[in-house]
């Protein structure tokens, strides 16, 4: 018999091991593709541009539930910070440290051997599961997940629900799940001044200035106060540059970077619509290069929420708080379709950060989870409630 606990540890140090600093798979999907090719899902590799992706299919009716995740991972930074080799796949103290341990290569696996003993106890499952694994999340995020769910529209792929391994869990295992995110929209903003001697000021206009109002103006009243869903909406300057050399000087030209995390309150025409006014009232001479990063999405309360909520609480006592929190995820890529989309994995509070890790202890918990939500949608349609309306593929 398998030991499903020791099979998950295995394959998540094998993962991190590989060193699949985005936009690189380094071989992660071929090693998850063959064991799921062995339990009789059907391989599809999707490459766009430099990136990886990978499909895989078990089944071909409805409801198609899908596990989504990826296998890029964002540099280790100074290596020398870090207490064991951030690829070394090393346990210390009942933690697995290493870059990607919980962001997400710990989800990926849990998954992975969630779905081979699943359909082992159910070779005859009702539906479908799919999984949609791409190495292009951390990064640009172009030639990914965007670029798959294009591809299976096209042909008429639909998906129902979909499980995101992300490390979703803030203090313990199962406290949170992701049910939606904030949108994200980032401005590349170029202010126009004018040069000149800075003891006659008179005689110049300074963009750092201008950006000062502007920075000033933007945060006096609170963009929104959220709602029963999203919390309020952020703005937060990135990156500022402007300088001539010299300290005598008034630079006439200033280039920035901000980001907005906007909730439903906002679309993303009327954020930008409010952001032009402003700097129109305020005389600024500047152009911004507007950069969409992801809309903001919801999964409303029903048989995906349902199931994934009731599998934490078998599994770990928890009572999970529906949250919108947090940075971007594929999902804002997964959701327009029509799809609900929850995220459920590890804790976060280490990820992109030096000694990333997750608790051992965790990662067979992680992989109960994932296997009862597959349960509860596939096998207990009277305790699910069945494929949402229009469902199925």
């Amino acid at each position: 018999m398998t030991d499903w606990n020791k099979a998950v540890l295995d394959l998540t140090r094998d993962l991190v091991r590989m060193q699949s600093v985005t936009p690189a798979d380094s071989g992660c999907q071929a090693l998850l593709g063959n064991a799921l090719q062995k339990a009789g899902f059907r391989l599809e590799s999707m490459p766009f541009g430099e990136v990886e992706n990978l499909w895989a299919r078990r089944g071909d009716g409805g409801p198609l539930l899908c596990f989504a995740g990826h296998t890029d991972v964002v540099p280790p930074g100074p290596v020398q910070s870090w207490e064991v080799d951030p690829f070394a796949g090393e346990i210390r103290d009942g933690r697995l440290v290493a870059r990607g341990a919980a962001d997400m290569k710990s989800g990926l696996a849990a998954m992975t051997v969630a779905c081979l003993r699943f359909v082992r106890d159910y070779p005859d499952h009702s539906g479908s599961i799919a999984f949609l694994v791409t190495s292009d999340e951390e990064g640009e995020a172009r030639d990914g997940t965007l670029r798959v769910m294009q591809a299976l529209d096209r042909r008429g792929e639909r998906i129902d629900w979909c499980v995101i391994g992300e490390p979703s869990s803030t203090d313990v295992l199962g406290d949170t799940i992701r049910v939606g995110r904030r949108g994200s929209l980032t401005g590349l903003m170029t202010l126009r001044g004018i040069q000149g001697h800075v003891a006659y000021p008179q005689e110049a206009r300074n963009p750092i200035h201008d950006l000062a109002d502007f920075v000033s103006a933007l945060n006096r009243d609170p963009l929104d106060r959220g709602n029963r869903h999203f919390p309020p909406s952020s703005f937060q300057m990135v990156n500022v540059h402007s300088d001539t050399g010299a300290t005598n000087v008034i630079p006439g030209e200033l280039r920035c970077r901000f980001n907005f995390r906007y909730s439903t309150e906002w679309t993303q025409g009327a954020l930008i619509e409010h952001v032009e006014s402003l700097l129109a009232r305020l005389d600024i001479d500047c152009d911004i290069d507007w950069r969409d990063v992801g809309r903001p999405f919801l999964t409303a309360e029903g048989t995906l929420t349902g199931a994934a909520a009731r599998a934490v609480h078998e599994q770990t006592g928890q009572q999970p708080e529906l949250s919108t929190s947090g940075g971007t995820s594929d999902g804002r890529f997964i959701s327009p379709y029509g799809v609900d989309v929850v995220e459920v994995g590890p804790v976060n509070r280490t990820i992109h950060k030096v000694n990333e890790e997750v608790r051992v202890n965790d990662l067979p918990v992680l992989q109960r989870i994932y296997y009862r939500i597959a349960e509860l949608l596939l096998m207990e349609p009277a305790h699910s409630g069945g494929a949402r309306s229009g469902g199925g593929s």
